[in-house]
């Protein structure tokens, strides 16, 4: 199995699956890209990131019915189990996320957005973590899924803005003063624009470095050598889960926040 194969290739071997979504499938003749720019070269519809990423919902969706299942018990979730399990995870993760939440958008707020950034935080870390699983690959290293993130992210911002201002919201664009509105407007509107492209890029490119590295040691020496190596990615897809998520809590505070007089 290459660097780029995954347990979903065993799907090729039907002549149904891979006139789907083989090279001049169905799917890569209606979604492929057929353009070609700079670094955008030649390029087929991939498949593998889909189900991949279907993976990681379904593991979520498992878990959220785990932790349901805790609070419909006779205490109501109050006792712990004694054992360590996928119920206790995901309490502790939610309260986790919860609390960064609440610290950096404050008591009000945190309940309000909660949903949005506890979404992300899960899929976005065992999305990155499922490929450090051999035989499957991260959804997160495709730009793919990311633009869709980032774009849900800056989509939601200026939601959560104009509901919080009306339309007063796009004030804030044009500066201080309407002196200042032909400098500014360009400056804010070039600044807003580049925030999904740095999450995308920045999780994207980061999930691409630490998968290789971990292969190739994986490849050259496949016992004990690549164990620190695979802790290391674990930190990088742990910080790089909360690096997206703390962006995306600086942009709807900014969004959101009433300017003191």
């Amino acid at each position: 199995m290459g660097e780029h194969g995954t347990w979903f290739d065993f799907l090729n071997r039907s002549s149904a699956w891979t006139d789907l979504t083989g090279a001049g499938g169905t799917l890569d003749k209606s979604l492929g890209r057929g353009w070609e720019w700079q670094l955008f070269g030649k390029s087929t519809w991939g498949f593998t990131h889909v189900l991949v990423a279907f993976c990681v919902v379904l593991f979520t969706l498992f878990g959220a019915l785990k932790f349901y299942k805790g609070f419909k018990s006779a205490d109501s979730g109050l006792v712990p189990p004694r054992k360590m399990n996928l119920r206790n995870f995901f309490e502790y993760t939610a309260e986790m996320v919860y609390g960064m939440v609440e610290g950096a958008l404050g008591e009000k707020n945190a309940a309000r957005f909660f949903p949005l950034i506890g979404a992300l935080w899960i899929f976005i870390l065992f999305g990155n973590l499922i490929g450090l699983i051999p035989g499957f690959v991260s959804p997160n290293d495709t730009l793919k899924t990311n633009v869709g993130l980032a774009l849900l992210v800056f989509v939601m911002t200026h939601v959560y803005g104009v509901k919080e201002h009306g339309l007063a919201y796009f004030k804030h664009f044009l500066g201080p003063s309407l002196g200042l509105a032909p400098l500014m407007l360009p400056i804010e509107i070039i600044s807003h624009l580049a925030r999904p492209l740095s999450l995308a890029l920045r999780l994207m490119g980061n999930m691409v470095a630490d998968h290789k590295v971990v292969f190739a040691f994986f490849t050259m020496v496949p016992i004990i050598v690549p164990l620190p190596f695979m802790l290391l990615g674990l930190l990088v897809c742990l910080i790089q889960a909360i690096v997206f998520c703390t962006l995306t809590m600086v942009y709807i505070g900014m969004a959101v926040e009433h300017e003191e007089h």
